[in-house]
This record gives structure tokens, C-alpha cells and sequence, in this order.
């Protein structure tokens, strides 16, 4: 009876493997109310798995996100890793099942959701792995393959005492397979390396925009522009320190993260600029546009009590300022100078690299948009610049109808049209910038994005002297601000040609207000989520240091309100 017994389990077991199954697998994490988090499927046939995770979308998926699937031939000890794209691309690398680096220690046996295991254990980076495999069901299936083989089906995995995966049902497959020719497809794509199928899923992932490709920034006698600004095509203005270029941006979702991604060098100018990244907004009659194409006379000024006109700085009825998307500021003389001076334990670096997120700033990010950079300067070379717009996906929702985001630009002194007339920042050493603005119903979450920097650049300026900037809305003092910058030494190795003093300490390496040569300057945010729709005044107050023979202190600072829209 007992011989009988074994051979008829034998016999199932034979069947078995031949049958073609289904298995799935839930994970979850011990305590947790959320439930299931993922589903993994497996089919099998015979001695080859098909493996992937169970995804029940329904909404629109952003573009770049693949269908994967995983194969597993025990014939062949082989590992195939697919991804197939929505544009019709498919890629897969290999790799084989049982070699790899990592060691399982069998623990012991239990029995797990009704199935005998053997209970394996290992470490990998400090992380704590269990797993429970049977030999029952007379065959082999996993739904991890990372990991090497171990014999027998897997009926659960547990990562540090709480990531749980579970063998959640087995099923004959209804659609059992008639051509019994193998779950593998034949052709599974273009081969390549793990590391390169990794560069390609990011790269179709994220959403990258080329404004500006080594592009000169300099000054030189330029030919007037006129007419309507072109798409795709880089403009100079400015005697040539204003790039722009207008560009048609794809409308995303609102959960994208997006930063402005700026490459600099120099190209023959050896001093520390302050440079400006800039979208110019057209929702109202007239624009920085305007001005570069025609005057800066045209555009709306403020005087000073001094009778100094500052063009261009504040939200007027019939003008908005530019939007700052990064202000920042070029090192002294990176890559042309390199070889100009030798320092024993410093290598200079090739360029300077700036990375600043701008998601909040995404509604003026989409759709027809003039993007400008500015580097103030008085050199023929110059320098060199490329720009990018780097949006990256935090949800698989591609839904771009629900962004919400809002903005309204209040003020900016950093005077991007300098070599074109525009003033510098000097007028709060008699005044103060007011400006009046409304706040439409249905926004809220407001926030100040506030960037500013001091300069004067002796040692009585305000570049190295800390002031505070005094925030008022509505006539109430409601914040107050120092910028300031004690870590520039930090950045020695991007400033060749940086004057070095008589006891040891560069140039570049001095605090300053608010900025570093070769960094840029990051934006503070205000909470005005308590401020109501309806009219409203804001005033930036900072105590600007005196004019000192022919030297003098200026401040650049921008505004921009941010919040969301009901």
C-alpha cells in the first residue's frame, strides 16, 4: 500500500510538472492596514517560468514606462530580464539562475501556509533574508531570480522581520498552452548589458527639454533683432549677455519634479558674474520681450527718491517681471584659466555645475515659453552655457489635466538688460520696493519664493557685510532675513584665477551675502498661506550700505508668489 501511495504521488507530481500553472504572490508589510501592495504573477510551463507583477491601472500612464517581464529557463540555467515600451521598443539582458555571490544557509524546516519548507537564510548590505521553499508540488518556480536558485517552489520571503512576500494561490492555467513550444518568446528584443538597460528605462522616464547647448554669453556688438521671436532658435540680446530662446514644453502631470540643469565655463572672462536663469511671462501687454526687442524705455519704471529710474522691477496693471528660475554665479575664470596658476594639492575643475528644482514654478513651464540666461560681463569671450529642463516622474499617473500649480512674479532688481541701461538694485538705500498685487479666489497653499544677494564688492559693501531684508505685507512686519554665505571656501577648487592673499586665504573663499562664486543661490520660502484673496502689499526693506567714491552697494532680490489652484 505505502509502495502504491509513492508511485501515485509520482505520478501527480509527473503530471504536475507537465501542466501549465499560475502562481501569485502577494507582499505586504507585518502591521500594516494598507493591505496588499503588490501582486507578482508566475506562469509556468514545463521547465520555464514567465514572471511579472500584476498592475491594475486604469488611469492614463506617463509616457516612458515599460511593460516588464522576467523569464527563467532551468534548461538552459538561463535568466532573461525584458522590458517592452510603449513606443514599440523592446529590450532584455541575461544573465545565468544559479551563479552568482550569494550564499543561502538551510536553517531548518517549518510548515508554512499548509506547505512543508525547508527555511534558508543569508545577508546582503545588512539586510536579513528568509526564505521558505517546498519540493511538494514537484517542480521549481521563484519569483526572485536575483538571488541564484534554490530548489523547490518558494512559498515565502521575508526581508527584516516585517517585508513579507506570500505564495498566495496555485492554479492550473485555463489557458493552458497548445503549441507547447516554451513560454519564452524568440524574439525578446535588443541585447543589452543590466547597466545599460538601466540608462535606458531612466532616459524614457524622465523628460528632458535641451534650451541651451554651449551656448556664448558675451559681450559684443549684436545685430537689433526685430519681429516675432522664432521657436527653437537661440537669440542674442543685450550686447550679447542675454541667450534666449522660445521653446514648446510638454504639459505634465503636476507630480513631476523639475529642475533647470545649468552647465558654465568660462570662455576668456576670469571674474565672479552673476548670472540669471529666467522665463519671461507674456499673460500681460508687455514683457522683458518688449524691451529686448525694442527699448528698455518701453517697459514700466520705478523712481527713486533720488529720481533714479529702476525699469522693469514689479508687477504693474500692463507688466509682469521675469521669473527667476536660478540665480547664480560663475567662478573666477573655470577651464580657460586652468593652466594659468599651479596650486600644490588643488586640481580645478572643468566647469560649473548648477542643479536647482523649480517644480513649483511649473505652470510657467509648459506649453509656448521664452527661457533667457544672463551672465553680466564685459569680456569678447565670455563664457559658455548649456541649459536643461529635467522633469522627473514621482507616480505612474499621466494625467496632465489636474496641475495645479499657480504662480504670479511680484518683483525682480536683478538687472538681466545691465549692459541695455537697466539699473542695478541701489535703491534701498532711500527706499524701499512696494508692490501691490491681488490674490485671485480658489488659490491657496501660498508661499513667498523669495531669492536675494547682496553686493558691493569692497570692504565696506554690502557683499561682505551681513543686512537684513525686512518682509511687510499689508503695512505688518511679518518676516525678517539675513542672507549669508560662509562656505565658499568649500568651492576653491572651480576658481583659478581667484586673487590669493598675503595670508593665505583666496578671494573666493571669503562669506559674502548670500552667494559663493560658483554656486547658485538657493530660494527661502515665506508661508503666507493665512494671506485671503483680494488686493494685498508687499515691501522688501534692507538697510543698504552708503556709496563709498566711486564703489556701491546694490541688491538683487525676486519674488515670486506660489501656491495652488481648488
Amino acid at each position: 500500500m505505502k509502495r502504491t501511495l509513492v508511485i501515485l504521488a509520482l505520478i501527480f507530481a509527473a503530471m504536475t510538472a507537465e501542466a501549465q500553472q499560475r502562481l501569485v504572490y502577494q507582499s505586504y508589510m507585518l502591521g500594516s492596514d494598507s493591505g496588499d501592495t503588490t501582486l507578482r504573477e508566475i506562469q509556468r510551463f514545463k521547465n520555464q517560468l514567465k514572471i511579472n507583477d500584476i498592475q491594475e491601472f486604469k488611469r492614463k500612464l506617463i509616457d516612458g514606462v515599460s511593460t516588464d517581464f522576467t523569464y527563467v529557463d532551468y534548461g538552459t540555467d538561463s535568466v532573461y530580464f525584458q522590458m517592452n515600451y510603449q513606443d514599440g521598443e523592446a529590450y532584455f539582458y541575461s544573465y545565468p539562475l544559479k551563479t552568482n555571490d550569494v550564499e543561502f544557509e538551510e536553517v531548518g524546516s517549518e510548515k508554512i501556509l499548509g506547505y512543508n519548507c525547508k527555511k534558508y537564510k543569508t545577508s546582503i548590505n545588512s539586510n536579513t533574508i528568509e526564505v521558505w521553499m517546498t519540493e511538494s508540488l514537484g517542480y521549481d518556480a521563484s519569483p526572485v531570480t536575483s538571488r541564484g536558485y534554490l530548489k523547490g517552489v518558494m512559498v515565502r520571503q521575508m526581508i527584516n522581520g516585517n517585508r513579507v512576500m506570500d505564495l498566495k494561490s496555485v492554479k492550473k492555467d485555463k489557458k493552458d498552452r497548445k503549441d507547447k513550444r516554451g513560454l519564452i518568446p524568440e524574439n525578446l528584443g535588443v541585447r543589452k548589458t543590466g547597466k545599460e538597460l538601466n540608462k535606458i528605462n531612466k532616459d524614457k522616464l524622465i523628460v528632458r527639454t535641451k534650451i541651451f547647448d554651449d551656448n556664448q554669453i558675451h559681450f559684443a556688438k549684436i545685430e537689433k533683432f526685430s519681429g516675432e521671436i522664432p521657436f527653437d532658435t537661440v537669440l542674442h540680446f543685450s550686447w550679447g549677455t542675454i541667450i534666449l530662446k522660445r521653446v514648446n514644453l510638454p504639459v505634465l502631470p503636476e507630480h513631476y519634479q523639475i529642475f533647470a540643469e545649468l552647465h558654465q565655463r568660462s570662455n576668456g572672462d576670469a571674474y565672479d558674474r552673476t548670472g540669471s536663469v529666467f522665463v519671461i511671462p507674456t499673460d500681460r501687454k508687455l514683457s522683458l520681450s518688449n524691451a529686448l526687442i525694442d527699448s528698455i524705455e518701453v517697459i514700466p519704471y520705478q523712481l527713486d527718491k533720488n529720481g533714479k529710474k529702476y525699469q522693469g522691477i514689479r508687477l504693474e496693471d500692463d507688466y509682469l517681471p521675469v521669473v527667476e528660475l536660478m540665480r547664480f554665479f560663475t567662478p573666477f575664470g573655470v577651464n580657460h584659466f586652468n593652466d594659468r596658476v599651479q596650486i600644490d594639492g588643488l586640481e580645478w575643475e572643468n566647469e560649473a555645475y548648477y542643479k536647482m528644482e523649480v517644480s513649483e514654478l511649473s505652470d510657467r513651464l509648459s506649453g509656448d515659453v521664452l527661457i533667457g540666461a544672463f551672465i553680466g560681463n564685459y569680456d569678447g569671450g565670455g563664457h559658455k552655457v548649456s541649459l536643461d529642463l529635467v522633469a522627473y516622474p514621482q507616480d505612474y499617473d499621466g494625467d496632465a489635466s489636474k496641475n495645479s500649480r499657480w504662480s504670479l512674479p511680484l518683483f525682480n532688481t536683478c538687472n538681466v538688460m545691465e549692459m541695455s541701461g537697466q539699473n542695478y538694485g541701489r535703491l534701498f538705500q532711500t527706499d524701499s520696493l512696494t508692490v501691490e498685487f491681488d490674490i485671485p479666489e480658489g488659490v491657496d497653499n501660498l508661499r513667498l519664493r523669495y531669492i536675494t544677494t547682496g553686493h558691493g564688492g569692497w570692504g565696506g559693501g554690502d557683499e561682505f557685510n551681513p543686512k537684513e531684508n525686512t518682509i511687510i505685507i499689508d503695512g505688518e512686519k511679518a518676516f525678517t532675513y539675513t542672507p549669508w554665505r560662509c562656505d565658499c571656501a568649500t568651492y576653491r577648487e572651480f576658481n583659478p584665477v581667484s586673487g590669493n592673499f598675503w595670508n593665505g586665504v583666496s578671494s573666493s573663499d571669503l562669506s559674502r551675502s548670500g552667494w559663493c562664486p560658483g554656486t547658485a543661490t538657493n530660494p527661502v520660502y515665506f508661508d503666507l498661506s493665512d494671506l485671503k484673496s483680494g488686493h494685498h502689499t508687499i515691501t522688501v526693506a534692507i538697510p543698504q550700505g552708503a556709496d563709498e567714491g566711486g564703489s556701491f552697494s546694490h541688491w538683487m532680490v525676486s519674488g515670486i508668489l506660489v501656491g495652488n489652484k481648488k
